[in-house]
């Protein structure tokens, strides 16, 4: 029978259904991602750079020299090097100039003479780096040699303006940006697989995911091209020619994978009182009482003044009252919730703020109500 032949009100009823177990199946159907959303190439991977440097050209927002004296020194040394030599003991009072810290990122296979972007930070007291300009800088890598040298005019994206003791300042002046002002000068050296054997490191220790990963690429690869050696790392034979080498990784980085399911956990955050959780987080029934104690302590000075011709002295006693407020807390029932929505409302229902969830939370957990990990960062 088709939907044709049935009622116009029945066969309404049919498709409705017939999309909401469609929506339903696709909902709770897991996500399948590429792998090179989960794991990265051993070897292949970014190299910080830092460098020490001298920004001119400011518009009298430099360092001042009597507090940074390192930047008058810099100075120095650069000068001598261009061949000028200042006379011993002058004091130099510079306001255009400031000492910075140049920082980068290689990235894998970089080549030399291929450009990189440079964040230049103050690291003195410098008021502005608007509208300075860098002057040649080497950027050098953890072994302390040179992989680039970094120059050029600096994009601040912060303004600001002072007079008379007032200022107003939008976003950050001590930092600026050059979009390509780091050429490389040193290649780091390529990434050669060992005896044919990638490794492939997933950025979270998952050994359901690991094994899912072997799977998948055994699948599109052929058996026995993967293999896992533990819950983070897994082994891939490549080709021996190096040629198609790079089509291999492309095609495996392109595989989908869907993850296994993540631990409970929920991340609390000590500074700032958020409160992150994720969808496998249950709870139990349970029965919370929560109330807040307040101790105001007001202290008040009193002047004790002595009695005239009395040669006594004025004597100054601090008073101090204390009060102490508690507030009653209800007792109130967390329903058994198997859903991140369900826990929710059972955690809504208290009404406590984030600071105060985060104590409840940990009672919970210490009570074995609360299924999920607690994490502070």
């Amino acid at each position: 029978m088709s939907l044709s032949s049935l009622p116009a009100s029945r066969s309404r009823f049919v498709r409705a259904l017939f999309l909401a177990l469609t929506l339903g199946l696709l909902a709770g159907a897991p996500h399948a991602e590429r792998l090179k959303n989960l794991a990265n190439f051993q070897g292949v991977r970014d190299n910080p750079l830092v460098g020490y440097g001298l920004v001119v050209g400011l518009d009298s927002t430099g360092d001042q020299t009597m507090q940074t004296p390192f930047t008058t020194q810099s100075l120095t040394n650069m000068l001598s090097q261009l061949g000028i030599t200042l006379p011993a003991g002058k004091n130099m009072q510079l306001k255009n100039v400031a000492a910075v810290m140049v920082t980068a990122t290689l990235p894998p296979f970089a080549r030399p003479g291929s450009q990189l972007d440079v964040v230049v930070s103050s690291m003195g007291n410098a008021k502005s780096l608007r509208g300075g300009t860098l002057l040649m800088t080497p950027l050098k890598g953890a072994d302390g040699q040179v992989y680039a040298i970094a120059q050029g005019n600096m994009l601040v994206g912060g303004a600001g303006a002072s007079a008379n003791g007032s200022k107003v300042q939008v976003n950050q002046l001590a930092v600026g940006r050059i979009a390509n002002g780091g050429i490389v000068e040193r290649a780091v050296p390529a990434f050669q697989p060992e005896g044919g054997i990638l490794n492939l490191e997933l950025r979270e220790t998952d050994y359901g995911t690991a094994e899912r990963v072997v799977e998948a690429i055994n699948r599109a690869m052929g058996g026995g091209v993967a293999s896992a050696l533990d819950g983070r790392v897994v082994q891939v034979r490549a080709p021996a020619a190096p040629s198609a080498r790079v089509g291999f990784m492309a095609r495996i980085e392109n595989i989908e994978v869907t993850r296994a399911k993540a631990a409970a956990k929920v991340i609390l955050n000590a500074r700032t009182g958020s409160i992150v959780m994720n969808q496998a987080v249950t709870v139990d029934d349970c029965a919370v009482a929560h109330g807040n104690l307040s101790v105001v302590i007001n202290t008040q000075p009193v002047i004790s003044q002595p009695a005239p011709f009395s040669g006594g002295q004025t004597v100054v006693a601090p008073v101090s009252q204390i009060n102490m407020k508690q507030e009653g807390g209800a007792l109130q029932m967390v329903k058994a919730g198997a859903s991140l929505a369900a826990v929710v409302k059972g955690l809504n229902a208290l009404g406590a703020t984030p600071a105060d969830l985060q104590t409840i939370l940990e009672a919970m957990r210490a009570a074995g109500a609360l299924r999920a990990d607690l994490e502070i960062i």
